[in-house]
């Protein structure tokens, strides 16, 4: 009962609807861990609902946090079954470490960002863009850290990108991942945030801000990209969960939060 509990609390806390309670399982309980990037956040909580509906004897369980860090941390053994990574160059060098199959690594989706500002900001994200963040009025700007978040490294080369770069550095401030740079703003600790389109569009947050979107072309595409991990548990119940978040019935909730489909 636990579980079915904890699965409709996290339904109900993404704002995805109604969800058909899952039964309670007959038999054995599979569990799978996935490490996975924090843009994901919103989008894989649903994906993991809808298919706890069906599957009951599933147990899933997600940890989030920026790539580059579930990276190293699988690097020093930690034992996941799924690496969901918001850069697709993470699991490739997996598999390249013999942590993964070769060849194993499988687009999910392309990542876009924004300019996010609170409802209470007197700065007209929609009107400026991302020239937003030189608004005389802002003193810090909320980002992910570069050093191993793939949106950071977006942020960064769209303000490079549009000649921002060299205004903004001395202002920024770096979250661990791309769910803390949205909590910068969020607590005041920041005017402006350049965040991830999948976390400002969650409904949680959805009625706390406003966005723009930055232009794709201003950065290089935020290709994202999943691994079943050597390590896994169960790798075919892995696999199977995997088929389930690449395929057509998923897509929907994937591309509620912003994620485009990747070519090919």
């Amino acid at each position: 009962m636990r579980r079915t509990l904890v699965a409709l609390v996290c339904v109900i806390a993404t704002g995805c609807g109604t969800a058909t309670e899952p039964t309670e399982p007959t038999g054995p309980v599979t569990r799978i861990t996935i490490a996975a990037a924090a843009d994901l956040r919103f989008a894989l909580d649903d994906l993991i609902a809808a298919y706890r509906a069906d599957h009951p004897d599933v147990d899933i369980g997600a940890t989030y946090g920026s790539s580059g860090n579930a990276y190293s941390q699988i690097e020093n053994g930690a034992p996941f079954d799924l690496y969901f990574s918001a850069d697709i160059d993470y699991p490739r060098r997996l598999e390249a470490a013999g942590l993964a199959a070769a060849g194993a690594t499988r687009r999910y989706a392309v990542g876009r960002i924004v300019v996010w500002v609170r409802n209470d900001s007197p700065i007209n994200v929609a009107a400026l863009g991302l020239a937003a963040v030189t608004e005389p009025s802002v003193a810090k700007v909320s980002i992910a850290n570069p050093e191993h978040a793939p949106y950071g490294r977006a942020a960064v080369a769209a303000l490079r990108s549009t000649d921002l770069y060299g205004q903004v550095q001395p202002r920024l401030v770096l979250g661990e991942n791309v769910s803390q740079a949205l909590q910068f703003v969020e607590s005041g600790a920041a005017e402006v945030g350049i965040i991830a389109y999948s976390l400002a569009v969650a409904p949680t947050v959805a009625s706390q801000g406003r966005f723009t979107l930055i232009p794709a072309d201003a950065h290089p595409p935020i290709e994202q990209g999943v691994v079943v991990l050597h390590r896994a548990t169960d790798p075919a119940a892995a696999t199977r969960f995997l088929d389930y978040v690449l395929g057509s019935a998923s897509r929907p909730i994937l591309e509620r939060y912003g994620f485009v489909a990747p070519e090919g």
